[in-house]
C-alpha cells in the first residue's frame, strides 16, 4: 500500500517548462539516502514496462549509463532521475511522485530488504505544495 501523502510534506524539485517533473515523499528521500550510504553513487531510471513493469529502477551510477534518448527530470538528494524522452512525451510529460512501498525490490533494482520505490504519475500541479 502506498504511504499516505500529505502535500505539505512532499519534497519539490526545480520546475521545468512550467511544471515540476519529479517530486518525492519524505520516505522516498530517506530511502535514497540509505541506498547511497550503502551502495555509493546511484541513478534512478523510470522504466517503461517489460521485465519490471513500470517500476523505477535504482541502479549503481555506472551500471547502466545514460542512453542518447534519456532525459534528466531532476534529482532526489543528488541522485539523478531519468526517463526515455520518447516515453516521457508519449505519456504526456507527466509529473512523477517517487514513493516507497513495502516488499523487496523486484528485478535488478536496488532497495531495502523490506521496501522498494514506486512512482505515481501525477497530473496538473500535483507536485506543487498547496498553501495551507
Amino acid at each position: 500500500m502506498l504511504s499516505t501523502i500529505s502535500t505539505d510534506t512532499v519534497v519539490r524539485f526545480p520546475r521545468r517548462n512550467g511544471h515540476t517533473p519529479i517530486c518525492a515523499t519524505p520516505q522516498a528521500t530517506a530511502m535514497v539516502k540509505q541506498i547511497v550510504s550503502k551502495h555509493g553513487r546511484v541513478a534512478i531510471y523510470q522504466s517503461g514496462g517489460c521485465c519490471d513493469g513500470s517500476l523505477p529502477l535504482c541502479l549503481g551510477a555506472d551500471e547502466l549509463g545514460q542512453g542518447p534518448n534519456d532525459v534528466l527530470l531532476g534529482d532526489i538528494e543528488g541522485v539523478p532521475f531519468y526517463i526515455d524522452a520518447e516515453q516521457y512525451q508519449r505519456w504526456g510529460e507527466p509529473e512523477f511522485l517517487l514513493d516507497v512501498v513495502s516488499g523487496a525490490p523486484e528485478g535488478f533494482s536496488l532497495g531495502l530488504p523490506d521496501a522498494h520505490f514506486v512512482t505515481l504519475s501525477l497530473s496538473g500541479q500535483a507536485c506543487q505544495l498547496r498553501a495551507a
